[in-house]
């Protein structure tokens, strides 16, 4: 069954005409909404007729209720409860607005960038509890589209992003340098030509990771198909393989600090040089959350200071 009431019945009109029946004048009501006298008597108008009964009578230049109108008024107000209560059941629902925010993550992140806008985030938002999920690019990607995740930290270079539906927020360029054991014996006067490697054996990342297709390309151009010893499923593991002298591998520069000391790093040469630009990703119509304005805020100031020290 269809209910009888007609598409012309917004929430507006019934916001503006609780606002009149409270308020008793239309002058009123305008100054407490921050509309016209005009509008509102509009609103008023078009609601009567919409309604299909008289709700109001005119004594001189003053606009009265009649019954009905004080009738309709008190299941405007049920009515505006109701949906009150829906639109944050509704919120609760989709994980908005519950002092909580899940936040996807590359595991290269987690040395430094992930750790500063958590702690800004504490400082700027001390009760909001922050859930944090590691995997490779693909995986963070559906996640976000199924709704499981706020937030993500990618790599968008090699990402196809709606950005219709998708909002991006740069935080830095991140450069791609050869990873080798320690043990090996590397001339470090000269940037890394692949070419030189095509005898060496090498550890990789498995498909979906961000540095996974920056190394494809890369040997892609040095014309050979390098020998893969074994694929892995987090850049740690990788790089323990490497420092285990398994194999040589491609690494992105936020790694450098933490195993500078223990793998050899080395500039790959300008045909293979790649970037990658790691950015915050989140839902455009989620853009008004709170948490996320919040994170937005703290990655627009990580960016900065990136900038700054640069």
């Amino acid at each position: 069954m269809t209910p009888d009431v007609t598409s012309d019945i917004t929430f507006r009109k019934l916001a503006i005409f609780m606002a009149f029946m409270e308020k008793g004048n239309i002058a009123r009501a305008a100054e407490v909404l921050n509309l016209s006298g005009v509008s509102v008597h509009r609103a008023l108008h078009t609601l009567e007729e919409n309604v299909r009964c008289p709700l109001f009578t005119h004594k001189g230049r003053n606009l009265l209720p009649l019954p009905a109108a004080w009738t309709l008024l008190e299941y405007c107000q049920e009515a505006m409860q109701i949906m009150e209560r829906g639109l944050v059941e509704a919120r609760k629902m989709a994980g908005i607005g519950q002092g909580r925010i899940r936040v996807g993550t590359l595991y290269s992140l987690t040395l430094e960038t992930v750790p500063q806008l958590i702690m800004g985030m504490k400082l700027r938002r001390p009760d909001l509890e922050m859930d944090l999920t590691m995997g490779s690019n693909d995986t963070l990607l559906h996640k976000l589209d199924e709704g499981a995740l706020d937030a993500i930290l990618i790599s968008i270079s090699e990402t196809e992003i709606d950005a219709s539906n998708l909002e991006v927020l740069p935080l830095f360029h991140d450069e791609i340098y050869l990873a080798a054991p320690a043990s090996a014996s590397l001339d470090t006067t000269k940037p890394a030509d692949l070419r030189d490697y095509r005898q060496e054996k090498f550890v990789s990342l498995a498909e979906g990771f961000a540095t996974y297709a920056g190394f494809q390309e890369a040997f892609h151009i040095a014309g050979f198909e390098p020998e893969i010893v074994t694929r892995v499923n987090d850049i740690f593991s990788m790089l323990s393989l490497v420092q285990a002298g398994i194999g040589f591998s491609l690494m992105p520069g936020r790694m450098k600090k933490a195993y500078e000391n223990s793998v050899q790093l080395l500039k790959l040469a300008q045909p293979y040089q790649m970037q990658q630009l790691i950015a915050i990703v989140f839902a455009r119509n989620r853009e008004q959350d709170p948490s996320l304005r919040a994170l937005a805020a703290e990655g627009r100031m990580y960016a900065r200071s990136l900038q700054d020290s640069a």
